[in-house]
């Protein structure tokens, strides 16, 4: 049977490729994005109460209104800004469903979509999937900053939606409050859609702050915010986030969401929502964080790789231009095969595969895994 692929140019992602490479050279695996850590055992045992209590059937399709009422005084205290727990926020299945869902829900065929690269790869297929055209933004340079007068450049009448990404996946990078103000005053008088992807809004370092669309009541009023508590709490396999918005988009994503995947792990949400409680569960883990990115660093300073520190997510990019003119992907291949260690070349997230010479690491491990990852790095 022959048919017609609906992601023609779409093949295996970098994450799998370079994972499985990792695998088959037995190499310190620093290129996707998990830690190799455990969770609280407070909130497994938050979890495991709820099974045991018999919570193991459908919850309802918004999520169950406990983790939707503490999501919202979370945001509330966070950024000043009220949703409405039984309106403006529902539970999805991590970030990319409710990424995917919001495009589905909006974007029609021939409809515009701005993507900042380098950009997370989940973004362009589902655009690609309804129908929409991408219209790519490189961030500029090595230091990845918009370019305002480009970035006003590219919206048309046709422009239906723009997605941003803060702290930012690959690069580390973070909007200042300049950024969304600026942002906030281009988007002023239009009806353009704001999707924005916030799954690192708790690791921020060296007391900078999280510029979440929440604080910003222009922007507030025509965004979808999606996190994860995957990221947050170290359960990235557990697939678990939520969605904020105004009613009327909180609506029409609802409509596309009941037919997705209708609801979400139900003992899941009522761990998560009891865990929530204590708010230094979340509030702690910029400090967590900035820990291992500062060990990180400290122990591949004498290296020849060079780098800026991360401002945000739990990634480092490190820069290798002294060491070799190659492509970023031979370069992060040989590394694996030669040299036991893997990371992420930012080449395949740019504008028409864009190399730079940078590799992007996570440094989301163990003192023990980043040990031995450090006296790799500094004997390349």
């Amino acid at each position: 049977m022959q048919h017609n692929s609906k992601l023609p140019n779409v093949g295996t992602t970098i994450f799998t490729v370079m994972g499985k490479l990792a695998n088959e050279h037995n190499a310190v695996n620093l290129s996707q994005g998990f830690p190799n850590f455990g969770a609280d055992p407070k909130l497994l045992q938050l979890v495991d109460e709820a099974m045991k209590n018999g919570l193991n059937q459908y919850a309802p399709m918004q999520g169950i209104y406990s983790l939707r009422e503490i999501i919202a005084e979370k945001i509330e205290t966070l950024y000043n800004k009220a949703y409405h727990p039984k309106h403006e926020i529902t539970i999805t299945a991590g970030a990319t469903q409710a990424i995917f869902t919001a495009i589905a829900a909006f974007v029609r065929t021939d409809d515009e979509v701005i993507v900042l690269k380098p950009a997370y790869d989940c973004y362009e297929p589902a655009i690609e999937l309804v129908g929409g055209k991408i219209v790519p933004l490189q961030l500029g340079g090595k230091g990845f900053k918009v370019n305002w007068e480009e970035f006003k450049s590219k919206l048309t009448d046709k422009t239906k939606m723009i997605i941003i990404n803060t702290p930012h996946n690959p690069s580390g990078t973070i909007f200042s409050s300049s950024d969304m103000r600026e942002l906030s005053k281009i988007l002023k008088d239009t009806n353009i859609i704001l999707l924005s992807d916030e799954v690192y809004e708790h690791i921020v370092f060296d007391k900078q702050s999280h510029e979440s669309v929440a604080k910003y009541p222009d922007l507030a009023n025509r965004s979808l915010l999606c996190a994860s508590f995957g990221k947050t709490f170290h359960v990235t396999g557990w697939k678990l986030g939520y969605i904020a918005g105004p009613k009327a988009l909180m609506e029409e994503f609802q409509k596309v969401h009941q037919y997705n995947v209708f609801c979400i792990n139900h003992p899941m949400q009522k761990g998560i929502a009891n865990y929530l409680k204590k708010p230094n569960h979340y509030l702690e883990l910029n400090n967590f964080y900035q820990e291992k990115r500062d060990y990180f660093l400290k122990a591949i300073a004498s290296s020849r790789f060079k780098f800026t520190p991360s401002a945000g997510t739990y990634f480092q990019v490190v820069d290798y231009s002294n060491i070799t003119t190659e492509s970023d992907i031979a370069f992060s291949k040989r590394l694996i095969t030669e040299h036991k260690i893997a990371s992420i070349p930012l080449s395949v997230f740019n504008l028409n595969n864009a190399d730079n010479h940078q590799l992007r690491f996570c440094f989301a491990k163990t003192v023990e895994t980043l040990n031995t990852a450090a006296e790799v790095i500094n004997n390349i």
